[in-house]
């Protein structure tokens, strides 16, 4: 006759205390997790008809240029014709509702702009950006920009202007004489039209070679290498940040 092996007393009262948590997980769920949750997924479903119930805040620009056809106009030839509204003047459908008794928000101080172009190192090159504190303070920025047509009030002469965070290190590395134009080819309307004309970077190992390979014609003091056997088949900036060539990646 097979003998069942006593159960250890120790381990009774852990699983009484393992079923009792069992349960009250259990309950916990029953009573908190809602009636309609996942009928039409992992979410409630009674939110659908929450949400199907607010009132509409946001009108979309088609609203807008029912009346402002011109400025909606001006809008998409600029800069800007990919930014919405109601990004800068809030939400607008009481507005189309009622557009006497409520106006839309524009926001004339200098705190609105910054939030996309204050100074933000992550930001891609040639976004352009200003520092609040040092650009013209004191001054609201639609006194020198149109933010329907947000065109610079002059062109840049510098390209630290766009690009201070690479200025601010080539500045202080050997490079700090050589002009930007040396390696990069600058279309005139880049100045102008930055994001569509861009400036064009190196390509090739000789461009560096002009002044670092054996046999250049330049200072002598400036670091020589030999292009057949230095990093192989790598191009320089691999390794070195062009902007600080001391420094490696």
């Amino acid at each position: 006759m097979l003998k069942i092996p006593k159960i250890p007393q120790q381990l009774i009262p852990l699983a009484i205390l393992f079923a009792l948590l069992i349960g009250a997980l259990v309950l916990a769920r029953q009573l908190l997790v809602p009636d309609t949750f996942g009928d039409l997924g992992h979410y409630r479903a009674q939110v659908v008809n929450e949400i199907g119930s607010q009132q509409l805040a946001y009108a979309g620009f088609e609203a807008c240029v029912d009346c402002h056809t011109d400025v909606y106009q001006l809008k998409q030839q600029s800069r800007h014709k990919g930014v919405a509204c109601e990004v800068c003047h809030g939400p607008a459908a009481s507005h189309v509702n009622a557009p006497d008794e409520f106006k839309p928000n524009i926001p004339k101080g200098r705190g609105f702009c910054p939030l996309c172009h204050g100074y933000n190192p992550s930001r891609p090159s040639g976004f352009p950006q200003i520092i609040p504190e040092q650009h013209n303070p004191g001054r609201a920025c639609m006194s020198c920009h149109n933010p329907h047509y947000p065109l610079l009030p002059h062109t840049p002469e510098e390209c630290s202007a766009c690009h201070r965070d690479i200025a601010n290190v080539k500045v202080v590395s050997p490079h700090a004489a050589l002009p930007c134009t040396r390696c990069h080819t600058v279309p005139e309307q880049h100045r102008i039209n930055p994001k569509f004309v861009r400036a064009e970077k190196p390509s090739s190992r000789e461009l560096c070679g002009q002044c670092h390979a054996q046999g250049a014609e330049s200072s002598p003091e400036i670091p020589r290498i030999d292009l057949e056997t230095h990093g192989g088949r790598y191009l320089c900036w691999d390794c070195h940040y062009p902007h600080y060539p001391e420094a490696h990646k």
